[in-house]
Formats: structure tokens, C-alpha cells, sequence
């Protein structure tokens, strides 16, 4: 990390949240539209394909250009991106690294690629140049909704797998400490007190799990930051009274950080760094506090190696009002996503082990690239329902043992032998899919459920 340039980019984030006007605002993501859009015209094949015949002039023009959607950027990937990165190459590195396990370092020496399955179910590459995350500290500083009287940081980041991207929020004033989302409850407790946690990271369904055990914390964290699941507000107050600290939230996505927390709490786009379109049903912007934009679609400002202009996302946001804070940054009330069951299994020593959803979609998803489409029924504590839907030129018979394969090592290395059924059906989307639920526990599991 530079500091003269941490400092520089916490002194420009702070100016535009603090001091920015709605006019300010727009001035400057015009801006940033314009120089993005003069860039991809240079550099990217497919949006200079895509746009040939549009000229664009305005925030209201740039409304008018297509969108995209995940599935179109993996198709287009080789063309969309702007430095000759190759999608095959980068999904085999991302697969191999996660068989391996290990999440750390760059790929070329100048990337960090992550994949996600996300809400479609197939694999999505995203890149970030290492150039933008060596900036993470002075974003995090800015916009992580956390005083800096509360410094130096000493966080525990809760998080499914690590990764080169969170590990460059490390500074001299910022130390992060690792554990998995599979790390037993009781290992988590016995960090947060013996490296005096002051800042604790993870999404709810983890936080949930904790909660019997937050009367062994002998030092209370000043922050919980929830992040990659929906927080429901009475969920949000539950967690602030048993651990005793305010908790905020942050709205990061793969493809880019959409919204961040203020110190009021407050969760606000990120204006600068995302230009986010919110609307309703027949594509007109939201602009009254409360209403729920059915559509989202974001361009992300900062990221110039792959551009993502007129994004389509898969998640439901309802409009904030004005915050305390003062900031003219637009507020979220809500983000309202798919909400997947957790699974529970018992050990062979009769206790119970949590299984996040995210953590099996990778291990679905790497398993083979002849999965389109999946879903996931527990239907007791040992026994899973897998029902696949596979490509045309897919063999059921290959992936359903390459699935049961890695299923059954995974669950091993987890202490736990569920009984896996493999099954294969068409697995249309419903029109909206944030209603498709792709892990379903159809046995109540009192502990998580209360």
C-alpha cells in the first residue's frame, strides 16, 4: 500500500460522500461514463460492436444502451474485457485454485479473479486488476461505516474461502484475521478473545450460529459488518442486543461494491464507484423512498479491465430516505435477495455442523462444466437430493460421478457422511429468479430456525 495515495483516495471519497450535491453527483458519474465509454470503444471488441450505432450524450442516453447479463459476459468474456485476458484459461485457474484450496496470489502477477455462481447457477469469472485492490485500504477506511476513532482494526473476516482481494485490505493501521465459514463456534470465540477482535465480519447465517455462544466474548467487538445475505431489520436489532454493538451492513457484490455503510449506520449506494440504475417494472427510475426497484442494473466506474456497463442484476432493492449523515449519496432501505436454506448435519460424535450455501455451490459448480442448472433439497439431517440439469453434449453418467466425488470428499473433510442422491431433471427459472431457491431444507432444524 502507498499511503500518499491512501491518503489521497480517503480524502476524495470523504469529499464526494460528505460534500457532494445531487448535481455534483451527476456531474461526476457523467464524467466517469463518458472517459468508460471512450475507453471500451478503444479496447473492448464486443462493446464497441454493441454500440456502433448509438451515440451517447447524456445520462438519459446512456439509459437507452443495452444491457447485459452474466450470461452474456462469459460468452462475450474474451471480447469484453480490455487487456486480452482469455475466459477458459482464467476458469481453469480459478477452478484449480479452488480443488487446491488456496485463494492467494495473482494471476499473471497483475489479477485477482474470483468466481462466482451467483444467481444463474453457471460459473462467472470476475477480474480485478491488483492495481485497484492495492486501493482497498482507503476505501475500506472511507466507506466501511466504521469511526476511525475505532482505530487500529483488529478484524476477524468470516468468510467461506480468503482471497488475494481481501487480503490487500491489510495496512499498518488494518490486521485481518482469516477464518472459515466451517471454522467450529466454539475456535471463533477463542480468536475473537485472544487477539481482542475489535471488528467482527461475517454474513448472518453465520452470525446466527454464534449467537449461543456470544456469553463467552470477554471483550464485546465495536462493530459487526454483515455482508453477502439479506439482513433483516428485526434480524439487524436481535444481533446489536446479544453482542452488545452496532451492526452495519455492506452490499458487495462480484461484480463491484454497491453499497457501503455511513456512520450512522446507514446503508448508501456508492455513487462514485458504481453508477447504479434503480426501476420498476417498465424500466422507470425509482425515486421515492420505500418503492422497490424491480430492476438493477449497475455500471461499475472503477473497474477498467472488465467493464460492466448496464449490468443486470438478480437482486430487489427498496429505496431508502434521506440519512442523518448528510450525505446526498441515495440510502437502501432493503436488499431483497434469494433467501437459500442453510443445511445442518450431525458429525459421527453427534454434533451439529452447519453447511452455508455458498459453500456447496462451489463445490457443485467445480465439480464439471456440464452442470447448467441445480438445485438442492435436504430432506434430513443425512440424506441430500442433488437434481442437475446438464448440457446437451453432458453425460450423466461423468457427472454424476465427478459430483458424487467431490460432494463426498468435501463432506469427509468436514467430519460428515450424508447419504447423496443424484438426480437429473430440467430446471426451468422461474420469470423472476430471485424466487428460485436452489437450497431447500425440508426437515426443521430447531438450533437455526429460532
Amino acid at each position: 500500500m502507498n499511503p500518499f495515495r491512501a491518503l489521497v483516495d480517503y480524502a476524495a471519497l470523504q469529499r464526494r460522500f460528505y460534500r457532494y450535491t445531487t448535481d455534483d453527483i451527476r456531474r461526476y458519474q457523467w464524467r466517469e461514463i463518458e472517459n468508460l465509454l471512450a475507453l471500451v470503444r478503444a479496447r473492448s471488441a464486443f462493446y464497441r460492436d454493441l454500440y456502433r450505432h448509438q451515440e451517447v450524450r447524456s445520462l438519459a442516453e446512456f439509459a437507452e444502451l443495452p444491457t447485459i447479463n452474466k450470461a452474456t459476459m462469459m460468452e462475450n468474456f474474451d471480447q469484453l474485457n480490455t487487456v486480452g485476458l482469455k475466459r477458459d484459461e482464467l476458469v481453469a485457474y480459478a477452478v484449480e485454485k479452488e480443488l487446491a484450496h488456496d485463494y492467494f496470489g495473482y494471476y499473471a502477477g497483475k489479477y485477482v479473479v474470483g468466481l462466482s455462481s451467483g444467481t444463474s447457477g453457471a460459473k462467472g469469472i470476475y477480474v480485478t486488476p491488483r492495481s485497484l485492490t492495492a486501493r482497498l485500504p482507503a476505501v475500506f477506511l472511507a466507506r466501511g461505516g466504521i469511526p476511525l476513532r475505532l482505530l487500529p482494526f483488529r478484524i476477524l473476516f468470516l468468510l467461506r474461502v480468503f482471497s488475494q482481494g481481501f487480503a490487500d485490505i491489510r495496512a499498518p493501521f488494518i490486521s485481518l484475521t482469516y477464518l472459515s465459514t466451517m471454522t467450529d463456534p466454539n475456535v471463533i470465540i477463542d480468536r475473537i478473545n485472544d487477539e481482542q477482535i475489535t471488528i467482527l465480519m461475517a454474513p448472518p447465517s453465520l452470525l446466527r450460529v454464534l449467537l449461543p455462544h456470544v456469553g463467552r466474548i470477554r471483550v464485546k467487538p465495536k462493530r459487526i459488518v454483515s455482508y453477502a445475505e439479506v439482513l433483516e431489520r428485526e434480524e439487524k436489532e436481535r444481533l446489536q442486543r446479544s453482542f452488545g454493538c452496532p451492526v452495519v451492513e455492506i452490499y458487495q457484490t462480484s461484480e463491484g461494491p454497491i453499497g457501503s455503510a455511513c456512520n450512522h449506520g446507514t446503508l448508501h449506494i456508492n455513487e462514485d464507484l458504481m453508477y447504479v440504475e434503480l426501476l420498476d417494472d417498465d424500466g422507470d427510475p425509482v425515486t421515492e423512498p420505500g418503492e422497490i426497484a424491480r430492476q438493477v442494473v449497475v455500471t461499475n466506474l472503477v473497474n477498467t479491465v472488465q467493464p460492466l456497463i448496464r449490468y443486470e442484476m438478480n437482486d430487489l432493492v427498496e429505496l431508502g430516505g434521506p440519512c442523518p449523515c448528510g450525505s446526498r449519496f441515495r440510502t437502501i432501505g432493503k436488499v431483497i435477495g434469494r433467501d437459500d436454506d442453510v443445511f445442518v448435519f450431525h458429525t459421527s460424535d453427534g454434533r451439529e455442523r452447519p453447511v452455508f450455501p455458498d459453500l456447496m455451490s462451489r463445490w457443485i459448480i467445480t465439480s464439471g462444466d456440464a452442470i447448467r442448472e441445480y438445485r438442492v433439497e435436504q430432506r434430513s439431517t443425512g440424506d441430500l437430493v442433488v437434481t442437475v440439469e446438464i448440457t446437451a453434449d453432458g453425460d450423466q453418467a461423468s457427472v454424476k460421478a465427478a459430483l458424487l466425488q467431490r460432494l463426498r470428499a468435501e463432506f469427509s473433510a468436514l467430519g460428515i457422511a450424508p447419504t447423496v442422491q443424484v438426480e437429473f431433471a430440467e430446471l426451468p427459472l422461474p420469470p423472476d429468479s430471485r424466487k428460485f431457491k436452489r437450497f431447500v431444507r425440508t426437515n426443521p432444524t430447531p438450533s437455526l430456525d429460532h
